[in-house]
């Protein structure tokens, strides 16, 4: 028996070091960098070698990508220019956007270097190199046992690692990346490049074409792209926005594929795909389907009417709301897709079902019982504690945290603590370096509040807070709330209490950051002190947060070994935000009974849609072309119509968003953008026979470009003829 139980240890530590040879994988697969080299790539479809496919020790396709602020991008030329999509450029559009000038209707085409406008807020990381450092990072715990000392020493060495690796003056910014909670960590080193600039932007009514309706929709007509590009200064520093700046030159950039691709064509996507969940137990997927999940979607949707109830008389605010309404909307239709995914696949009893033949599998032999029988409860513990205070957490960080006034105190209340702490050891924006930029931002904090939407807000958080559970976390803010026993009682109070222009808030905030919080307080003001219960309360969840991380750093890989055991399985990390290489095939699907949807939309589809107006009004120019299109060089013969959007069975989530996806020569046949609705359930769990990715056809891009943009200037660069 100990020798069986020896033999499966050594096998699965082999497969924990990511071992893939001669190993079947399952369909899923977002394989990070260290697995490239591993694969087979030709019996997978590849017509590259692994070495032009990443050669760490030269150029390969992934030096060609970039990771734009949570998105992802690729160098398309030797000048810097960048494709992604538009919806990742979206709030720079909208933030360079005037009623003068709106470049999110009308789009926007610089025709020369110097028409090109900042992209505020979107800057672009280069990756450098990786390393594994978990035996660092490890160590550093060995002897730790308090769950919560255990997640700060973890966070300290990993801030301790990154500081080390970081290169300020050469832009080298080093990023740890935990691939397994408590068990394996990459350091990542990137170039950042600061000044990013917008080239096309394609108006919204091609570049969100469908709006939330079509949004995790197929069929879909949306052309979601965008050129950018990267800019340092003339000795090859990266450099914030200035005129002096000059074009980066990458050391590699895509090819451009414009004869585009076919049903059933091999293709791949490299990109930086963000959290997926599927090495979480049954506890975490309750706590998904009870609580964020449906909470989330319902707050974004009542934010969502206010904004645009409160902005219907007003171009200012829907042109300032148009950004956030776009964000909450995206993530409200994700996570009411992975509500239905859940429901759909009975997902939640699959997973009871799977845990009991793990706890069978262990209760079958002596050894692994002596190690693994209490890992279940001790989960369950862990979620017991989290789920006390989930309501709580939602709605503070989900609901309060788009209140101007809740986030001017929350810079406020945290200002004197942080003050105390040497510079180091400061949060990132109360650092000596970032004051300058962030004092400013708080001194005109209020400026741009409008005291409806503040007012609504608050109502609804009171509102929401009075119907939780009382527990001893939220005694004193129900104790404020007791007297408040009608809707009206709670809207008297916000106005007449809360929001009372005779606050310490309205009349005094500067001068309130030179007093200790306590002086703040004892100010009798009720705002400020609201505010500060919710601040103790998150604080709370916070430390709580911290201490179940740690516990869970401990079971989760044990939950890992106890699977890969069972299932004599191999392992690939779940998705953080880290380079990662996915393929399929382009394909359609079936998503419900006596359905089947083709892998490919065109522009009819487009002007079909257009005649119901509203999200599907497009420009009259693209009537006009539509007549003449078989004339054009990006007509497809076989689809017999200008291609729009394709559908592919590639493993991808957030993060995925502006990908390339690549033929296999490795050239640029198309952008990813979306998932239909049916994959928004990636994150938890993966399938050929329903998971679909969406792209935009690198031949609607050019089309659109040259016809509708008249940027004949980019196709030039492109060398397309």
């Amino acid at each position: 028996m100990f020798k069986k139980f020896s033999g499966f240890i050594v096998f699965y530590s082999l497969l924990f070091l990511f071992t893939f040879q001669n190993t079947s994988f399952s369909e899923e697969g977002m394989f990070p960098l260290s697995e490239i080299r591993k694969l087979d790539l030709k019996s997978m479809g590849f017509n590259i070698s692994v070495d032009e496919l990443y050669n760490p020790a030269g150029t390969s396709l992934i030096t060609a990508l970039v990771n734009l602020s949570g998105c992802t991008g690729s160098f398309v030329s030797q000048n810097g220019l960048i494709l992604t999509n538009h919806h990742c450029s979206y709030s720079a559009i909208s933030g360079a956007s005037t009623l003068l000038n709106n470049y999110l209707d009308n789009g926007f085409t610089a025709c020369t270097l110097n028409e090109e406008i900042e992209a505020k807020g979107i800057s672009a990381k280069i990756i450098e190199s990786y390393e594994d450092v978990s035996d660092l990072i490890l160590q550093s715990i060995d002897t730790v046992k308090d769950n919560y000392d255990r997640k700060k020493a973890i966070q300290s060495k990993i801030k301790e690692l990154e500081e080390i690796n970081s290169d300020d003056k050469n832009d080298i910014t080093a990023e740890v990346a935990e691939m397994l909670a408590g068990k394996s960590y990459i350091l990542f080193k990137y170039k950042k490049i600061k000044d990013v600039r917008i080239v096309y932007a394609p108006p919204q009514s091609i570049g969100n074409f469908g709006g939330e309706d079509d949004n995790w929709i197929w069929p879909r007509h949306t052309g979601d792209f965008t050129f950018l590009r990267a800019y340092v200064a003339p000795d090859g520093t990266s450099k914030s926005f200035s005129k002096d700046n000059v074009p980066y030159t990458p050391k590699k950039w895509l090819k451009i594929n414009s004869s585009g691709v076919k049903e059933n064509d091999f293709a791949f996507i490299l990109g930086y795909p963000g959290r997926t969940f599927r090495h979480q137990p049954l506890k975490f997927i309750e706590y998904q389907y009870n609580y964020l999940l449906p909470t989330v979607s319902y707050i974004n949707n009542w934010i969502i009417e206010q904004y645009q109830d409160i902005s219907k008389d007003n171009d200012s605010l829907k042109l300032k709301y148009a950004s956030p309404i776009k964000s909450l909307a995206n993530t409200a239709k994700n996570y009411q897709g992975k509500l239905f995914g859940l429901q759909r696949l009975n997902f939640i009893e699959k997973k009871i079902n799977e845990e009991n033949e793990i706890k069978n599998f262990i209760n079958s032999d002596s050894l692994l019982s002596s190690k693994y029988k209490n890992l279940f409860n001790q989960i369950e513990d862990v979620y017991k504690t989290i789920n006390s205070y989930a309501m709580a957490e939602i709605l503070i960080i989900r609901l309060l945290r788009n209140s101007y006034i809740y986030n001017t105190t929350d810079f406020l209340f945290t200002y004197p603590t942080e003050m105390n702490k040497p510079d180091n050891e400061r949060q990132t924006m109360y650092k000596k370096d970032n004051l300058p930029f962030t004092l400013p931002n708080f001194n005109s904090s209020l400026q741009n509040l409008n005291p409806e939407f503040e007012k609504r807000l608050f109502v609804k958080a009171i509102t929401m807070f009075k119907d939780l559970d009382s527990t001893a976390l939220l005694t004193p803010i129900k104790n404020i709330f007791n007297p408040l026993k009608t809707k009206t009682d709670i809207e008297n109070y916000v106005v007449n209490t809360l929001l009372n222009k005779n606050g310490l808030l309205f009349t005094a905030k500067d001068s309130l950051l030179s007093k200790t919080t306590d002086e703040i307080i004892s100010s009798g003001d009720e705002l400020l002190n609201l505010c500060y219960q919710f601040k103790l309360v998150r604080e709370y969840i916070k430390k709580q947060n911290d201490e179940q991380d740690g516990y869970l750093s401990k079971l989760l890989p044990q939950l890992v070994e106890i699977k890969t055991l069972k299932d004599k399985g191999s392992f690939i990390p779940d998705g953080n935000g880290t380079l990662r290489l996915t393929y399929g095939h382009i394909i359609g699907y079936t998503p419900a009974d006596a359905v089947y949807y083709s892998p490919f939309t065109t522009l009819s589809g487009i002007i079909e849609k257009s005649y119901k107006g509203g999200l599907y009004k497009i420009p009259q120019k693209l009537y006009e072309l539509n007549k003449i299109k078989d004339k054009d060089k990006f007509f497809s013969k076989d689809l017999n119509d200008i291609p729009v959007a394709f559908l592919y069975n590639m493993d991808t989530t957030g993060g995925n968003s502006g990908s390339p996806v690549l033929n296999s020569f490795g050239q640029l046949i198309g952008l990813n953008y979306d998932r239909a609705f049916e994959a928004t359930i990636n994150d938890f769990t993966y399938s050929k026979f329903y998971s679909r990715s969406i792209g935009v056809d690198i031949r609607y891009i050019l089309y659109i470009t040259k016809n509708l943009g008249n940027a004949e200037n980019i196709l030039k660069e492109l060398n397309v003829d």
